[in-house]
C-alpha cells in the first residue's frame, strides 16, 4: 500500500537527531526520498544509515548533507544537492535550530544576555528558516508548487522566562510561516508551521535538568513528548490530506497550551 508521501521528494534541516531524524524516518516509511541535512554531517550520515534501513527505492531513500543554515551559500548548496540527487524537491522542513544553552545563556533573564548569544540564537532560529524558505519558495514557484513545514514552538506563541531570545526567534518563525502561506497559496505552496511543547530531545536536557518537575507540572498529560509525535504532524502537513491547510501553527504540546 502507498504511504502518504510515496512519489515525494523531501529536504530536512536539523536532521542529525531529535525531532529532524525523527521526521526522515516517518518520511521515509511513508515512501518519501529525503536530503537530510545538519550543520554536523556526521549525524546527519547516522541518519541517512537509519533511514536507508528502512528500504525504497534502489534500496536507497536518502542523502547526507552539511551545512550553516545562516549560510545563504550554504543553503543554495544543499537545495542544488537534493535536486541533483533526486530530482525535484516537493517537501522541506525547516527545523534546524539551537536552544539558549548552546549560546551560554541557560537560565539567564533578558537583559543578561549578552549581544553575540542574541545574534547567534535569531541568526539560526529566525534567519535560517527565513534563508530556507527563500530558497525552497523560488524552486517551488517555478516548478508548480509544494508543502513547508517550519518548527515554530510554543514558545512562538507565548513568553518563556529566560528564553528570551528564542521566544523572539520563534514568535518571528510563526510570522514568516503566516506571510509566506498567504504570498505563495496562489503558487500552489502551502506553508505552516509545528509547535512543539517539551520534546525528549538533547536540545530540551538543560531546561528539564533544571525545572523539570515545574515543567511537567503545567503539562495536562504530566509527560514530555516524544520526537515522533511531532514527526507524524509534519509527515501530515507535507501529504496530500493537508490539501486545504495553509498558514496554520499546530500545537504538539501535551495540551500545555490549553490551560
Amino acid at each position: 500500500m502507498p504511504g502518504m508521501l510515496t512519489g515525494k521528494t523531501a529536504l530536512i534541516t536539523g536532521g542529525g537527531g531529535g525531532i529532524g531524524r525523527a521526521t526522515a524516518l516517518a518520511f521515509a516509511r511513508e515512501g518519501a526520498l529525503v536530503a537530510v541535512a545538519d550543520a554536523n554531517r556526521d549525524s546527519a550520515q547516522d541518519t541517512v544509515a537509519m533511514v536507508n534501513a528502512i528500504g525504497g527505492p534502489g534500496g536507497n531513500q536518502a542523502l547526507a548533507l552539511g551545512g550553516d543554515v545562516t549560510d545563504p551559500a550554504a543553503v543554495q548548496a544543499m537545495l542544488r544537492a537534493t535536486l541533483e540527487a533526486f530530482g525535484k524537491l516537493d517537501c522541506a522542513f525547516n527545523n534546524a535550530g539551537i536552544a539558549g544553552y548552546q549560546v551560554d545563556a541557560s537560565g539567564k533573564k533578558t537583559a543578561e544576555w549578552s549581544e553575540a548569544a542574541f545574534d547567534r540564537m535569531i541568526g539560526v532560529n529566525l534567519k535560517g528558516v527565513w534563508l530556507c524558505m527563500k530558497y525552497e519558495l523560488l524552486h517551488m514557484q517555478a516548478h508548480g508548487g509544494g508543502a513547508i513545514v517550519n518548527t515554530g514552538s510554543i514558545a512562538g506563541l507565548i513568553g518563556l522566562p529566560t528564553s528570551s531570545a528564542y521566544v523572539a526567534a520563534k514568535h518571528g518563525v510563526l510570522g514568516l510561516t503566516k506571510t509566506a502561506a498567504i504570498e505563495y497559496a496562489p503558487d500552489n505552496i502551502r506553508v505552516n508551521a509545528v509547535c512543539p511543547g517539551y520534546i525528549r530531545t538533547k536540545m530540551t536536557e538543560d531546561a528539564m535538568a533544571r525545572r523539570g518537575e515545574a515543567l511537567m507540572a503545567m503539562v495536562p498529560t504530566h509527560r514530555m513528548g516524544e520526537p515522533e509525535e511531532i514527526a507524524e504532524m509534519v509527515v501530515w502537513l507535507c501529504s496530500d490530506r493537508a490539501s486545504f491547510v495553509t498558514g496554520a501553527c499546530y500545537n504538539v504540546d501535551g495540551g500545555y497550551m490549553a490551560v
